[in-house]
């Protein structure tokens, strides 16, 4: 494995921090404060093709490996979660989903649209009661002539409000059952679906989180993705490479939090010296930047093996599980660093603190990695 940059990676790492210094970090707290979903900004990101990293020219997007989407999700996580966030979700859930399991069709519908962020995308698996346990869902889709129809409810999914299209996962059969779900694609605007309450969060304020209500909401049957009953296989496979995606995001969160930290070490002064000449700061720079080197290593050996089309259960887990857990401890000592300036609004670490611990529960906790891990090395 090549652990050179590439030349798209170079080109689109400084596109990216280009346009994260000039439209997003002036306004991040603002958002943040306000819990403003910023839709213009993923209007531009789709102009410059990052709604569709690895998405086929052929469909609008830039046909792009996993390695260039690592470096768009971190590069843009290094200023804000949030944006980062939604930028990981609309790839690799929703336009990731139709782009891996929808008909050429489905495809052609509406990956163009998703691509170039005319349309933003929201995946609907987790509800209010079946959380890890996503194969005990209760929203259900019944078939009844032409049309499916569905009844239930989702909760956290990103993009709940704004998202012009959902892919959902609802239940065709008994409940906990490996072939019991199967997933559709939903407008917005269709008849019976709506968005129920915004979340009101501790951290990623500006990457919208919704409920999704189906009251009889009748979809046309053609909206199936794949088969009756592939539901819950199709979504633990968009999850692997999700898990990639939140590895990125949080790969960016802790290298934020550290590059900011090592910064202000370096500026402050006590006892007649920068903080950084101390050896218990100089210690916690040093454990920040060797576990952000292995999460990043381990990330790219995830993607590596994306790219290639190999089986990466255990190691997208084990990239997620450990980037996630590493930006947690990065942020938190990144807050020690600066001291009570880092409890304040005043300097960004405060926001990566907040931001980081959606990573270690988002597309799977970090119990529910072990699992995945612990299953698969023991197979």
């Amino acid at each position: 494995m090549d652990f050179e940059m590439n030349e798209n990676q170079l080109m689109i790492a400084q596109m990216v921090r280009d346009f994260a210094e000039k439209e997003i970090r002036p306004h991040f707290m603002e958002w943040d404060e306000s819990q403003e979903f910023p839709v213009h900004v993923f209007k531009k990101l789709g102009e410059l093709g990052l709604m569709g990293v690895f998405i086929p020219e052929e469909y609008g997007g830039s046909g792009f490996s996993y390695f260039e989407y690592i470096t768009v999700v971190s590069e843009i996580a290094k200023v804000c979660g949030s944006i980062g966030l939604s930028v990981a979700a609309h790839n690799s859930l929703c336009t990731g989903h139709i782009y891996y399991h929808g008909s050429e069709e489905q495809k052609k519908k509406y990956l163009p649209k998703l691509a170039t962020a005319e349309w933003i995308g929201a995946w609907g698996l987790t509800e209010t009661g079946t959380g890890s346990d996503a194969g005990g869902m209760n929203t259900t889709a019944v078939l009844d002539g032409d049309h499916w129809v569905l009844n239930g409810s989702k909760n956290f999914i990103t993009h709940g409000k704004s998202g012009d299209v959902a892919v959902v996962i609802a239940r065709t059969g008994e409940k906990g059952a490996s072939n019991g779900t199967s997933a559709f694609i939903i407008e917005k605007g269709t008849p019976g679906f709506s968005a129920g309450k915004k979340e009101n969060k501790m951290g990623m304020r500006a990457s919208e989180t919704c409920e999704l209500i189906f009251n009889d909401c009748r979809i046309p049957k053609e909206n199936l993705i794949g088969v009756v009953g592939e539901g819950f296989k199709q979504a633990m496979q968009i999850l692997d490479g999700g898990r990639i995606s939140i590895g990125a995001l949080s790969l960016g969160i802790a290298k934020g939090a550290y590059e900011a930290a090592l910064k202000y070490s370096k500026e402050r002064e006590q006892f007649g010296q920068p903080i950084s000449k101390f050896q218990s700061i100089a210690f916690k720079l040093a454990d920040m930047a060797t576990e952000i080197e292995a999460a990043e290593l381990l990330l790219y050996q995830a993607a590596y093996l994306k790219n290639n089309k190999k089986k990466m259960t255990k190691e997208s887990a084990i990239a997620k599980y450990y980037a996630s857990e590493v930006a947690v401890r990065t942020a938190n000592e990144a807050v020690q660093i600066f001291g009570g300036y880092g409890y304040t609004k005043d300097f960004p670490v405060e926001k990566f603190y907040r931001d980081a611990k959606l990573c270690t529960i988002g597309e799977g906790t970090s119990e529910i990695q072990k699992i995945v891990i612990s299953r698969e090395i023991l197979k």
